[in-house]
């Protein structure tokens, strides 16, 4: 079972990308989080939805620059990031887990795929 992200790319300092998780219909009933690892850094949570979408966190240093969504029809859950800065660069994944919660523990997630690359430059 493997998620898939994408829609990363190259964006100025001030722009949004919205990037996508395709997530397989097995896993329709886990929270979906999003990750990211920058270079040199750990991998670090930024946001996850619970499978109805009810609950949702954000973490510090994202929160009111970027909104997460889960598609009711396809399953598929998407980052809208906005005012973006360099330091949010870095590969993008997301990943499954059966809770949502606000410390988004890497380790606790089980089914991950492969991530896309964000950069910001100044």
């Amino acid at each position: 079972v493997q998620l898939q992200a994408s829609w990363g790319g190259l964006v100025q300092t001030g722009g949004s990308l919205r990037l996508s998780c395709a997530v397989p219909s097995s896993l329709d009933y886990y929270a979906i989080g999003w990750f990211r690892q920058a270079p040199g850094k750990e991998r670090e949570g930024i946001s996850c939805i619970s499978s109805s979408g009810g609950t949702k966190y954000y973490a510090n240093p994202v929160k009111g620059r970027v909104t997460i969504s889960r598609d009711g029809a396809d399953g598929s859950v998407h980052l809208q990031m906005n005012d973006l800065k360099p330091e949010d660069t870095a590969v993008y994944s997301c990943a499954a887990d059966l809770f949502c919660n606000a410390r988004m523990v890497v380790s606790e997630y089980d089914y991950w795929g492969k991530g896309t690359l964000v950069t910001v430059s100044s």
